[in-house]
């Protein structure tokens, strides 16, 4: 039996979560942009004391591990990899794209394919495709989206496209065997269940070594004054 604390901070939405086990006990959703570095510590204690939990009584801390935002990636895995330090407890990481994944698979029981889609700027997203039992069919990747995206997969699949990413490319991929799903995004609610399932499989992270899931390589310009 574990109680878990998950944190979900790879897009604009920020979410906290308590579970035991599998089962959902308690959890908050902060919808303003750029203000995890700020509220996501206050959003943490208001999601244990809901659920009637202390921070010492946690047996892991599950962390939604990107692709996605840069800034939010790197508070929700520093601030979770500094709660398992503080607490000595396992640190459970879940790829974003798998996350929102699950959420589909959980409401779909057809035949379909699974796109989730995590927005990268202009054209391009972080994508992968799965089948309905979340079983790969194409990996991770960062692509710039276009009239021809998925084409061969189409012709003889129907594929679900979601996350905050597939809005601006439902004009572009107009094929008939697209679909577009609203209101799909990365919630800490459904973390805990994700990271459950890889705590009672001893599968953690190494405290030492882990970094959020960026994909691509952030580059910053340096600027000559003077």
């Amino acid at each position: 039996m574990a109680l878990l604390l998950s944190l979900e901070t790879s897009t604009k939405i920020c979410s906290v979560a308590v579970h035991f086990n599998s089962d959902l006990i308690s959890s908050t959703e902060l919808h303003v942009e750029q203000s995890h570095a700020s509220r996501l510590a206050p959003l943490i204690e208001a999601t244990l004391k809901v659920a009637g939990v202390e921070r010492s009584q946690l047996n892991a801390v599950v962390v939604s591990s990107g692709p996605g935002s840069y800034t939010g990636l790197r508070i929700g895995v520093s601030t979770s990899k500094g709660l398992c330090y503080a607490l000595r407890i396992p640190l459970i990481a879940v790829n974003t794209l798998d996350l929102i994944a699950y959420e589909v698979s959980r409401l779909n029981n057809t035949i379909t394919l699974l796109c989730p889609m995590i927005d990268a700027r202009r054209m391009e997203v972080y994508c992968k495709v799965t089948d309905n039992d979340l079983k790969e069919v194409l990996p991770v990747e960062a692509r710039v989206i276009d009239e021809n995206t998925f084409k061969d997969l189409l012709q003889s699949n129907r594929i679900y496209f979601f996350g905050d990413g597939a809005r601006k490319c439902q004009p572009v991929i107009s094929h008939s065997n697209a679909g577009f799903l609203d209101g799909i995004y990365p919630k800490a609610s459904l973390l805990g269940k994700l990271g459950y399932q890889k705590l009672i499989q001893n599968n953690s992270e190494d405290l030492v070594s882990f970094e959020p899931f960026y994909l691509k390589q952030f580059f910053t310009k340096a600027l000559n004054i003077g």
